[in-house]
Formats: C-alpha cells, structure tokens, sequence
C-alpha cells in the first residue's frame, strides 16, 4: 500500500471537493443517502474541512462547524471502504480537535449514527443526548470536552 502523503485541513475549494469526493462515495453511493440531505446548507465557501490522501485520492474527510462560543460540531466523518479498519477516522478526528484547539474551542460535538458510536467513544466521546432520528438515521450526541 502506497504510504500517506498528506492530511490537510483548510478551507480552500480543492479541500471541499476532496470531501466531497469521499463522501459522495460514502454516503450517497453507499449507505443511500439522499444527495439533497448529504449536501447541506453547511457546505459553504469558507467552511473548513479535514481530508486524507494516499498520493492524490482523498480516502477519509471530516467537516468543522462551529455552533456557538467555544463549540463546534465535527460532521461528515468518512472513509472509504477500502480504507476502513487502518485509523484513517481516527487521524481525521485528530486532525479536526488540533484546529479546535489552536482556533479557541473547547466543546465538540458529534451527531453520531447509532453504528458508528463505538468508534467515536474510542476517541473519548461520550453520549450525551437520547436517541433521536437525523436524514432517517438513528443518532445520538456524543461529546468531548478538550
């Protein structure tokens, strides 16, 4: 397997199309999410997003929104199934809380799929909300005080 070359995390419109890459593959081929939901009101100019590459193919992303004073929501965590399993999500993770932490917020949250909170309170997220449905997924709020 080639090795990673680069994480990058920004706002530039290369990095939105990286993201965009990945999670059209994930969510919308995928899991069957309807486009119109997946690609939200949130997918603006100036939004920041993690993505990792192997050479030039984005292969795991993650999107930054910042909700309030000191808050923000990490959404739109995905790799490619082909990668899946190697800490690419985890790497991404990393990634999204060390501009958390240099841009001055200290709560973030996630809006987690039942199926993935186990991989989220691995990395010290913890629920706290009750189960609700979001775009026809049961979720739950997970979050991490950092």
């Amino acid at each position: 397997m080639p090795s990673i070359e680069r994480t990058t995390i920004g706002s530039e419109e290369w990095q939105r199309a990286a993201s965009i890459y990945v999670r059209y593959k994930v969510f919308v081929l995928e899991r069957g999410i309807a486009k119109e939901d997946e690609f939200d009101q949130n997918d603006t100019e100036g939004r920041v997003y993690a993505n990792l590459f192997i050479g030039e193919e984005p292969i795991s992303t993650g999107r930054f929104l910042p909700v309030g004073p000191g808050q923000a929501r990490l959404t739109r965590i995905a790799t490619l199934p082909n990668f899946r399993g190697k800490g690419y999500g985890k790497m991404i993770i990393s990634s999204l809380e060390a501009y958390a932490r240099e841009t001055g917020f200290h709560q973030l949250d996630i809006h987690s799929e039942l199926t993935a909170k186990t991989f989220y309170e691995s990395v010290g997220y913890q629920a706290t909300s009750e189960v609700y449905q979001e775009d026809g997924e049961w979720c739950q709020t997970l979050t991490k005080f950092i």
